[in-house]
């Protein structure tokens, strides 16, 4: 089992910055990668930004250039550095992470947190 709590979201201004932080704990050895995830007002939950154990990350597109997404495998810790914010950014964030066993049998994302919510405004 793996517990994951997210911290750090809030209000920003349109080109202003927050960083979201992912702290994992539990079964971490069990995990391949970890993601963030968006949820916006009547929109559907999309991946945005990943990170696999060996440092491999991939964006979306609606995010590629502003955000960074990294880890801190000594505090089994992942961030998510937004800058440039623009306020389609505003959603709900979710941190998850993709066990090895799903990744090898096509899964999905096994364990999420319970979400922080981000606002910007222009």
């Amino acid at each position: 089992q793996v517990h994951l709590v997210e911290s750090g979201g809030g209000l920003a201004q349109a080109g202003g910055s927050l960083r979201l932080s992912c702290a994992a704990s539990g079964s971490i050895d069990l995990i391949s990668t970890m993601g963030w995830f968006r949820q916006a007002r009547g929109q559907r939950r999309e991946l945005i930004a990943d990170i696999t154990s060996t440092d491999i990350t991939h964006y979306a597109d609606s995010v590629k250039g502003r955000f960074t997404i990294s880890r801190d495998s000594s505090q089994d810790t992942v961030y998510l550095q937004m800058d440039s914010l623009i306020p389609e950014d505003t959603a709900d964030y979710y941190c998850a992470a993709l066990s090895i066993l799903s990744r090898d049998h096509g899964g999905e994302y096994d364990y999420w947190g319970q979400g922080t919510q981000v606002t910007v405004s222009s």
